[in-house]
């Protein structure tokens, strides 16, 4: 089914989860810079939270309201019917998240999330890719900070060296910025099920065609001291490094043999070691139900900090490439990570999929490989920083 077919449909985006935290953000973002006639809804499972969401939009009286409900799956299947492109908040995917996949999946409708759960994108990934190939749905997860920065980053570094030799790219990430509950919620869901994200991955593996005559990989690498940023570098156990390898795998760009590797980058000894520990402590503790239930009540899904606390929040990816005996240092840096700027990359990949001139891709891909440069410049133009810092 290609895009034209799908023209008739009565929106051209619709958001699932418009009512929460991060749903309304991307929700107001729409409606602020969407494009004349952009045709949308917002959807999610109580109807009169949706009316009110609505009213408070600029423009809010050309804005749809679809109820459906994970529970019910008619209706997530006829909210799948009624878009070219489904975004969706509800998390955590790996418990409310496959009945939308498979219905985009099968109607041949754009999907893209926030996903950052590895699980959940390698069960999609096996279970409903091969359809979404057949209808010629684009399956797009991790489409917040979760992981366009660090994706698309990677991509734009590539870009700046020279093609056809082995390449390597370091990314270097730190930030100021509170997590979201539903980005906490998540998180504690990974390391509490640590066994079966394993397995999902390995499940995958059997599924994914072999790379033939190239190489691409991502290792998880050591703590260490990078000179090359002036900082402690500590591996960061997300899904980033995941993302980026497999769109080394689908774009040749990246040459015959890409290494990436992924790290939190902190100035000072003593809160490297400490960040160590809490991270240690809290895949511990996420092993044990009474703690992690006292852990999620902490920091609920749908729960955010205020706008002035968003203000002041920021992030920084620094990028270190190297091949074909050239160095290029890059960055991409934007505002707060959890809440603003995740709503703006959320609504900027639905915009771009539903309107922008993009490669001829389907089933499971990247923001990268889905929608690289016309993403990169949606976001440049949206004020998310790209920008070479150096070359040698």
């Amino acid at each position: 089914m290609s895009r034209l077919n799908r023209t008739d449909r009565p929106y051209d985006i619709v958001l699932f989860g418009a009512t929460g935290f991060a749903g309304a953000l991307t929700a107001r973002y729409l409606a602020e810079h969407g494009p004349e006639g952009l045709r949308w809804a917002v959807a999610g499972r109580d109807k009169a939270k949706l009316e009110r969401l609505r009213e408070s939009l600029p423009g809010g009286e050309r804005v749809g309201v679809l109820r459906a409900d994970v529970a019910d799956p008619e209706s997530v299947r006829e909210l799948a019917r009624h878009a070219r492109v489904v975004a969706t908040t509800v998390g955590p995917y790996v418990r409310y998240g496959e009945e939308l996949v498979a219905a985009c999946a099968d109607s041949g409708t754009d999907y893209v999330d926030l996903c950052g759960e590895a699980e959940f994108v390698d069960l999609m990934y096996v279970r409903h890719d091969a359809r979404a190939r057949e209808t010629g749905a684009r399956l797009v997860h991790a489409a917040g900070f979760d992981s366009v920065p660090h994706d698309l980053g990677a991509y734009f570094t590539v870009r700046q060296l020279p093609e056809g030799v082995p390449l390597t790219v370091d990314a270097f990430v730190t930030a100021s910025a509170m997590f979201s509950g539903g980005t906490f919620a998540s998180a504690l869901g990974q390391l509490a099920h640590r066994r079966r994200v394993r397995a999902a991955a390995r499940d995958r593996a059997r599924y994914e065609p072999r790379l033939m005559g190239r190489r691409a990989l991502a290792p998880t690498g050591t703590p260490r001291y990078a000179g090359e940023v002036g900082a402690w570098a500590l591996p960061l156990p997300t899904i980033d490094p995941q993302i980026v390898r497999r769109s080394a795998k689908s774009l040749e760009r990246y040459g015959p043999d890409f290494r990436y590797r992924h790290y939190a980058a902190v100035r000072r000894l003593p809160v490297a070691a400490a960040g160590v520990a809490g991270v240690a402590a809290l895949a511990a503790a996420a092993q044990v139900p009474a703690a992690r239930s006292w852990l999620s009540s902490r920091l609920s899904p749908g729960e955010g900090p205020s706008p002035e606390k968003r203000a002041r929040s920021w992030f920084s990816v620094r990028f270190v490439g190297e091949g074909g005996g050239r160095r290029v240092y890059t960055e991409v840096s934007g505002g707060d990570p959890g809440y603003d700027e995740t709503a703006k990359m959320l609504a900027e990949s639905a915009l771009c999929l539903a309107f922008d001139s993009v490669p001829p891709t389907s089933g499971q891909v990247t923001t990268a490989v889905a929608m690289g440069d016309a993403l990169t410049s949606r976001l440049q133009r949206a004020g998310i920083v790209f920008r070479v810092a150096a070359r040698r």
